[in-house]
């Protein structure tokens, strides 16, 4: 589970609401189903600047509920304050941001949340119109947006939320308050349960790179070849420093997570499951024993050389439900199934959660009908933790509650862990060579080849070699560790993930604000003009993706 940094640098104050809004929705919900049935087992994966962000929101809801220290967040701030914008523009801008959600599932749902969404409809880009919309309409749509992004669990088990579902509308200055001290405390604990599970022995905790960078480009940008010989990289090719910074992203990672969780993992999801040898090599050297990626990494790496050999296509699927260990290192690679994994992510949210559960044990029984006489397979179901959820009905309540117990009860299927796994099973096969890539088609074409894309990687590296220039005068340490967080940020995927045409233009246009600002910021601390290029907009979006672009298959579409 991740989110980039979405405070902004100058101010603080959250641009995007999408760190609270999956944490009290999809976090919740994840180890809400994992603490009804005690038998299920899974691995749950955190980026480090995502836990910093979900204890910021924490304070800062306490912070207000206790001090009236004012909220940080547009959206939260609203929520809560008896005095709304009286501006047109910010208070269209505000009934706007409260219909960002899944029209089917989250706002159809409820007639309350679906008769306020219609009326948005009818005043159409209309600013002026909101010189007429009482205070009462928006007072009622934002507690119906959090409503409406509360998990299942949260809304089936928490009387004071039901009350307020029931009431429907006329919302007071109270009822706002108390939902948002239900969001606090969904906050304040959703760490800790993880934490909890984890010490159960249910789950097993894993962790990425600080902020998310794609190691192997950071390391070396010319291994995005190896999948992609055709590849039109960056004019820079290789990024100042890389072995250094991508040295700091682990470390600081592995601090952070001990400060969590109180012990040091074992497991690491490299950044878009992005690895090459490189990359293995510096995760062994930290002592981390395991990782995973893609199922097309692993086609990659296991296509014949020899021209006189050939490997069918069950040979290399055959191959994909065992660990490899890489060459010289201790370091075990496990591959996700594209298929099962992406049934989940793309399929089952339109079928009845009895038949798409049916229907996944039976791929995994075929799946142990085929490895009979081998012991030891396992199947990898990889996926992220935040945004398939809101495609299902009911935030997938009823097939995750069923997935689990069946699986959990199954005679002959047993979940485990990767590390659990490891501690039973040998890792008798090996990888003498990665064809880097990642989780998404086995290529790093998400974050790198596009005109778009490649300019965001020049940006960061004129900066890059500014932060260097800078630290070899020497600066005081204060302001280095904050230039140091602050390359970091700016060094994260996400910013890539997003630019580039494919995407939606109101997406694009928010990352590629927030990337701009923190490469600006990141000149201020190191007390150097900011170029004029990061004044203007560089990446346009135009694509109607499948999911909005939130979510991508492990594989191209045939």
């Amino acid at each position: 589970m991740h989110q980039p940094e979405y405070r902004d640098p100058i101010s603080h104050s959250y641009q995007l609401p999408w760190t609270y809004l999956h944490a009290i929705k999809d976090y919740i919900d994840m180890a809400a189903h994992l603490e009804a049935v005690p038998e299920a087992k899974a691995v749950v994966n955190f980026a480090p600047i995502l836990l910093e962000q979900i204890t910021d929101y924490s304070r800062q809801i306490n912070g207000y509920l206790e001090d009236g220290v004012a909220i940080q967040d547009m959206l939260l701030a609203a929520l809560v304050d008896p005095v709304l914008p009286t501006s047109a523009e910010k208070r269209f801008m505000l009934m706007k941001l409260c219909l960002r959600a899944n029209e089917q599932r989250l706002i159809h749902r409820f007639p309350a949340y679906q008769k306020l969404a219609t009326m948005a409809e009818h005043f159409g880009g209309n600013v002026c119109v909101m010189d007429y919309v009482r205070d009462q309409y928006l007072v009622d749509l934002l507690v119906w947006y959090h409503l409406a992004w509360l998990g299942e669990m949260v809304r089936r088990q928490d009387k004071r939320v039901q009350a307020l579902i029931d009431k429907a509308a006329d919302y007071t200055v109270h009822d706002r308050r108390v939902l948002l001290e239900v969001i606090g405390e969904l906050l304040f604990n959703v760490i800790g349960r993880y934490k909890t599970l984890a010490e159960k022995g249910q789950i097993e905790l894993s962790v990425s790179p600080y902020a998310h960078p794609i190691l192997p480009l950071l390391l070396d940008m010319e291994v995005a070849r190896e999948a992609m010989p055709d590849v039109s990289l960056p004019s820079v090719t290789r990024y100042p420093g890389g072995d250094e910074r991508v040295r700091w992203h682990v470390q600081q990672a592995l601090t952070t997570f001990e400060k969590y969780f109180g012990f040091r993992p074992v497991g690491c999801w490299p950044s878009e499951g992005g690895i090459s040898d490189a990359t293995l090599k510096l995760l062994n050297e930290f002592g981390f024993r395991w990782v995973a990626s893609g199922e097309s990494v692993l086609r990659h790496s296991q296509k014949p050389r020899d021209a006189g050999k050939t490997e069918t296509g069950s040979d290399l699927k055959n191959n994909l439900y065992q660990p490899y260990r890489f060459s010289g290192t201790d370091v075990s690679c496990f591959f996700r199934d594209d298929r099962l994994s992406d049934q989940i992510g793309f399929v089952y949210s339109d079928w009845h959660a009895d038949d798409a559960v049916a229907n996944m044990i039976h791929h995994l029984e075929n799946i142990a009908d085929a490895f009979a006489d081998q012991p030891g397979a396992i199947a990898s179901i990889i996926l992220d933790g935040e945004n398939a959820w809101e495609h299902y009905p009911e935030n997938g309540y009823y097939f995750l509650s069923a997935l689990y117990k069946k699986l959990s009860a199954h005679p002959r299927l047993k979940l485990t862990t990767f590390s659990d796994y490891l501690r039973s099973a040998n890792t008798g096969n090996t990888l003498d060579h990665i064809v880097s890539g990642s989780w998404v088609y086995g290529t790093f074409s998400t974050w790198i080849g596009q005109a778009e894309k490649n300019r965001g990687w020049e940006m960061l590296c004129d900066a890059k070699n500014a932060y260097d220039q800078v630290a070899k005068k020497g600066f005081p340490p204060e302001r280095r560790l904050a230039a140091e967080r602050q390359l970091a940020i700016c060094e994260g995927s996400d910013w890539f993930w997003w630019f580039g045409p494919d995407n939606p233009a109101n997406t694009v246009a928010d990352f590629d604000q927030l990337y701009r600002s923190h490469l600006s910021r990141l000149y201020q601390l190191l007390h150097l003009e900011p170029p004029e290029y990061l004044a203007h907009a560089f990446s346009h979006g135009a694509g109607m993706p499948l999911h909005g672009g939130t979510m991508r298959p492990g594989q191209l579409p045939a």
